[in-house]
């Protein structure tokens, strides 16, 4: 039975990455995964305009997971790693569960933040029978990390050359 380790991170380069700041329209922002299995490795990045880091971050979680069900099935033994204390904290500490439950409101009654990243999240997860979220350092040395950290860095200096042009 082959263990298959994933790893999920997204990143901005936005310019309201400061306390009351926005994030702009034209500001870059982009996702990566990194799947590993037998000697195999499997990667994506893509990026869009206008997104938040907690975005990007979900959406890599969001496409790792739909590849992984539609390439390497879902019950295999799977351990998933990502910088982000929000996804990671979300689901190992059973936020996900209650925020499901209170129709996606926090304990403190406030409306959850990116809803339909989390929902699909939430939906997706319910079919994998075997994984474990694993917070890591990010910008340390973690192989994996450092490669989709490398990954989502090189698709928004693709959208930055694009955008030049």
């Amino acid at each position: 039975m082959p263990k298959i380790t994933v790893y999920t991170d997204g990143g901005t380069r936005n310019t309201g990455n400061f306390k009351g700041g926005k994030v702009k329209s034209t500001d870059l922002a982009a996702w990566a995964y990194l799947i590993t299995y037998d000697d195999k490795k499997f990667y994506a990045s893509d990026g869009v305009l206008g997104a938040t880091n907690n975005q990007m971050e979900l959406t890599g979680l969001l496409k790792a997971l739909q590849k992984l069900k539609s390439s390497h099935g879902n019950h295999f033994p799977i351990t998933l790693y990502s910088d982000s204390k929000y996804i990671i904290d979300a689901i190992n500490q059973h936020w996900l569960d209650n925020w499901a439950k209170k129709n996606w409101r926090k304990s403190n009654g406030k409306i959850v933040l990116n809803q339909g990243l989390w929902k699909e999240i939430y939906s997706l997860l319910k079919s994998f029978s075997q994984i474990t979220f694993i917070w890591v350092k990010g910008h340390s040395n973690n192989v994996g990390n450092n490669f989709v950290d490398w990954a989502l860095n090189r698709t928004m200096d693709k959208m930055k050359s694009m955008s030049l042009k």
